[in-house]
């Protein structure tokens, strides 16, 4: 989709971002750990890791990136969290809502530097101006824009009378879900929701909304739906099913539509200093830029 806007929310910590925080101290190597279930090669990190280049922390001289916690399941994420924090690294990158879970169970101390959809709301931090304890981040809020690639997608596909949601059970609230069952109502469309805990699940989930007669697929914000978006393009391009994402790379890697913030800005502005809360975008420090709209 061509429609571009702003939409990101910054988190101001009692942890600043120990890396390019302050001042880098001489001859000092820092450590880096990582709770995703990304891989290592996925672009967003390629860009983390440029940015903190440009800031002067380059792996192999001063910087030293603990790899243990790349690709990993959501399962693995307390004792890999565990391992991590006995290592005495600087901080902890987290990605999504079970990463830092497992991060706050592991380490009080220990910066937790964070992307989640809704902080606040998942009760990960008291509020965004004063989080509190030792995390600090962003908050994308990409699930509020669930509806809007709702929207989207039946306006590319007007005729389209059945359509399907994937999610994950921690992004199930019912008022949002119940808001899209409204929306689509309105315009005469037939909507499902699939709730899938498992990434093995993930494919017969498609499978079924397809032999039901769902002509469409929106793939809700979730981490565990976007570790495994590689099997979602392979599975709805075999069906000719289409559907619509939540990150410009979504499409960019070979998924049809899609709608949210550019993931790979996202993380870019992860590299810099602690944050200041806005709400705003036009409040947002020049050198943390909001992040785009695909």
């Amino acid at each position: 989709m061509s429609s571009r806007r702003e939409f990101i929310t910054l988190l101001g910590g009692a942890a600043a971002w120990p890396l390019a925080a302050r001042a880098q101290e001489v001859g000092r190597t820092y450590r880096l750990a990582v709770l995703n279930t990304d891989r290592r090669s996925a672009p967003q990190f390629l860009s983390l890791f440029d940015e903190l280049r440009k800031l002067g922390f380059v792996e192999g001289q001063n910087l030293i990136v603990d790899s243990r916690g790349f690709a990993a399941r959501t399962e693995e994420f307390p004792s890999l969290a565990a391992e991590l924090a006995k290592t005495g690294v600087d901080a902890v990158l987290c990605g999504g809502i079970a990463a830092v879970r497992a991060a706050q169970g592991a380490t009080r101390t220990i910066p937790i530097v964070a992307n989640v959809n809704d902080m606040v709301g998942a009760g990960l931090v008291a509020s965004l101006a004063r989080p509190g304890g030792n995390i600090t981040g962003i908050s994308f809020l990409a699930a509020d824009l669930d509806g809007k690639r709702l929207e989207i997608l039946m306006e590319v596909l007007p005729t389209v009378r059945r359509m399907a949601a994937l999610t994950d059970p921690e992004n199930s609230n019912s008022d949002k879900l119940q808001a899209l069952h409204d929306a689509a109502r309105a315009r005469g469309v037939d909507f499902s929701v699939y709730v899938v805990d498992r990434p093995e699940r993930i494919v017969a989930a498609i499978d079924d909304a397809k032999s039901k007669g769902n002509a469409a697929l929106n793939v809700l914000a979730s981490p565990l739906l976007n570790a495994r978006r590689f099997d979602i393009y392979e599975r709805t391009t075999l069906l000719r099913l289409p559907a619509m994402y939540q990150w410009p790379e979504n499409a960019e890697e070979g998924g049809l539509l899609d709608y949210g913030p550019g993931l790979t800005q996202i993380y870019r502005q992860m590299a810099w200093p602690r944050f200041s809360a806005v709400q705003n975008p036009s409040e947002v420090p020049r050198r943390c830029s909001p992040a785009p709209m695909g």
